[in-house]
């Protein structure tokens, strides 16, 4: 990471991230396929539970993310034993976050999914079974997840991103493959509906735990205990001053979730294509995260071997490579949204309301292409603290509100702008920081 070129070494790096993010973000669209087959009903439920997964997302990640961030820096300051002791903590961050997931699970799902169903004015009640099911199963067996996802960082800061990439795709496929098995009965299987869909998530991120603890067994780069060691509290913090604003800034995603549906939550189509929108969009942000995964290595090994010449090359490349992913997915959201539409079994009133959201939410992809690889370069640098500033601006602060005045001035329609307008307001913002950034701790590195 720290003297091939550029181009070559983010191309190997970021690869694999990339295939492996595109394939679960074909896997969530796919699930979500099947779900629609069930009925409006399943899919409006699906997408009431998704701010909760959005927020499992945000622990697992975000945590993992920290613990990224230290390995890749510790390795580039040839400070093995931290390095070491990050890899070993890493686990135990994972199991804790679950706790969390369990308890979720246990006592909140009727009250959390009852906030939404109360608002409706037609079949409240089965969405609400939906809800509680499928909440239920992937919150209580999150397990696997909360840690397979905390071992692939550790694997990704040591360079290795082709076996997280085997993890997430086996993972991701077992998962396509279960569905319709479980959803709808097939080959003697019973026929489970909507549990149906939330038990092959969880068996697939079983199978992809099985196989992250195997290529991390394998590797010598970094050593992974679960017993035998006391925690180092000093890494600990080193760990969470990265994934603190990491976990903050994946949750403002959630909230706004959350404040979308809860705006929208009388109209189940209307929630329904708000869930298709995220699903769909994923297969266009999930390469650029991909390139993210890949990069954020290179740049904290590069600021903590004081190279800045490498640092910055990685920066521009992978935004450069950002900007060409959303724009054609830009060009694909404008030209043929109706499509798409289709395979959710989407009826008269979602085809029409759909149409003009994909086209209207999807100006924003240019403008996160920056704030995504912008954010990248903060967190591998440590400062991720300015990363969180930027999505609470972007998701928070500009998009709520924003969403809430024009659905009172002009209605559902009108209210999808609030996307890329607030991309704008946060775009300006990390321009400033970016600037901040260089000038005071790269510049002179």
């Amino acid at each position: 990471m720290g003297t091939a070129p550029i181009g070559r070494t983010l191309a190997e790096m970021a690869w694999p991230a990339i295939l492996s993010m595109t394939v679960n973000a074909l896997y969530n669209i796919v699930d979500s396929i099947f779900v629609s087959r069930i009925s409006q009903d399943a899919l409006a439920a699906v997408t009431l539970v998704m701010p909760i997964q959005l927020i499992m997302v945000s622990l697992t990640v975000g945590s993992g993310v920290g613990v990224n961030s230290v390995i890749s820096r510790r390795l580039g300051e040839k400070n093995y034993l931290e390095a070491n002791k990050a890899a070993s903590i890493s686990v135990r961050i994972g199991i804790l976050n679950y706790l969390i997931f369990l308890l979720i699970g246990v006592f909140l799902t009727d009250t959390y999914i009852s906030h939404y169903t109360s608002k409706m004015t037609e079949n409240a009640a089965i969405i609400h079974e939906y809800g509680v099911t499928y909440m239920r199963y992937v919150l209580i067996l999150a397990l696997f997840t909360a840690v397979e996802v905390i071992l692939q960082k550790v694997l990704q800061a040591t360079g290795n991103m082709k076996a997280p990439m085997i993890c997430s795709m086996a993972g991701a496929i077992t998962n396509i493959i279960l569905d319709p098995i479980l959803i709808f009965g097939l080959f003697g299987a019973p026929k489970l509906g909507v549990a149906g869909a939330a038990i092959a998530t969880v068996i697939g991120q079983f199978f992809a735990l099985l196989l992250v603890i195997f290529f991390v067994r394998r590797q010598k780069i970094v050593e992974v205990k679960l017993f035998g060691f006391k925690m180092d509290w000093k890494v600990v913090k080193d760990i969470y001053a990265v994934s603190i604003p990491s976990i903050f800034m994946q949750t403002i995603g959630s909230v706004m979730l959350f404040g979308y549906n809860t705006i929208l939550a009388a109209d189940k189509t209307a929630v329904a294509v708000l869930g298709v929108y995220q699903k769909l969009q994923s297969f266009v942000f999930m390469p650029v995260f991909g390139l993210n995964q890949g990069s954020m290595p290179l740049m904290g090994y590069n600021y903590g071997a004081r190279n800045k010449e490498r640092l910055m090359k990685t920066y521009k490349l992978g935004l450069v490579c950002a900007l060409v992913i959303m724009t054609i997915g830009l060009i694909i959201f404008q030209v043929t949204p109706q499509p798409f539409l289709k395979l959710f079994d989407a009826d008269e009133k979602m085809m029409t309301m759909g149409t003009k959201a994909l086209r209207r939410i999807s100006f924003c992809f240019i403008p996160a292409a920056f704030g995504i690889m912008t954010s990248t370069l903060f967190q591998g640098t440590g400062h991720a603290v300015l990363s969180l500033f930027g999505s609470l601006i972007r998701q928070l602060v500009g998009i709520l509100p924003l969403a809430y005045i024009l659905y009172q001035i002009g209605g559902m329609d009108l209210s999808w702008f609030s996307f890329p307008l607030a991309e704008i307001l946060g775009t300006i913002y990390l321009t400033l920081m970016l600037r901040w950034l260089y000038k005071n701790k790269i510049k002179d590195l």
